[in-house]
């Protein structure tokens, strides 16, 4: 009988934005946003406990405060990757850790299970995300939206802020996503324990320091990352106008 994987998820929770200041701890309709987020993942089948890493000690007060577990970690670390490794490192029992996004107020707990299942129903898995469909010109060419190619098995071959593929024939970059399937990322990530303390080890590549987005040094160092699409969408919180959206959603359910 083989023996149950233990799941932890962890919220990275950086206090300082440069586009939102103290993002974790802002109010939407009377929570603070990483209650919200840690809420919800609780909420999650597949986790056996969440826990919040933060470089800030108000962050870590505020989740005390409603009852969570915060662990501090370096302000200097440069991702929530590393930021998450850090805590993992000092986690004896856990087999799966979980991104999951400190921006992410309004995520669906079922997308959770389903990217930890995209890992642990494949035992050669050792990274795993979500993706979904773009359907729109907008999305395509907004570049705060990654977009990503994915191979026929489901790996991910790359990651960019720039609409790719690009289709040479087709002159009108608004109808690419009419002539092919472009997805998006959904930045919720699932590694195996030992991948994301040699993440943490490898340093910033050069890829990753081009485009900004720290999945890429997983690809740098030919760590396959496998991806499941899902139906679910992502509603992030980067700008007050993002908060102001999440309020109204909140307010209709």
């Amino acid at each position: 009988m083989k023996t149950p994987l233990s799941i932890v998820g962890i919220i990275p929770a950086r206090y300082g934005s440069t586009r939102l200041s103290a993002k974790p701890l802002i109010d939407l309709c009377g929570k603070p946003m990483i209650q919200h987020v840690y809420e919800r993942a609780l909420k999650a089948g597949l986790l056996q406990s969440v826990v919040v890493a933060t470089d800030h000690q108000s962050i870590a007060d505020t989740v005390a405060g409603f009852g969570g577990t915060a662990v501090m970690t370096p302000a200097e670390l440069p991702t929530g990757s590393d930021r998450i490794a850090h805590v993992a490192s000092s986690l004896d029992k856990a087999d799966i850790i979980v991104n999951i996004q400190g921006d992410e107020p309004l995520i669906v707990p079922g997308m959770i299970d389903e990217a930890i299942r995209g890992v642990t129903e494949d035992p050669s898995a050792q990274v795993g995300t979500l993706i979904r469909e773009i359907t729109s010109a907008a999305d395509l060419s907004n570049p705060g939206i990654v977009k990503v190619v994915v191979a026929g098995d489901g790996r991910a071959l790359y990651f960019s802020r720039s609409p790719i593929p690009h289709i040479r024939d087709v002159r009108q970059p608004e109808l690419w996503h009419t002539h092919h399937r472009y997805f998006k990322h959904i930045g919720l990530y699932v590694y195996r324990k030992s991948v994301l303390l040699q993440f943490a080890r490898w340093g910033e590549g050069p890829l990753e320091r081009a485009e900004r987005l720290e999945q890429l040094r997983f690809l740098e160092h030919n760590i396959a990352i496998t991806t499941r699409v899902t139906k679910h969408d992502s509603v992030p919180v980067d700008t007050p106008e993002d908060a102001d959206r999440v309020r109204a959603i909140l307010k209709q359910n």
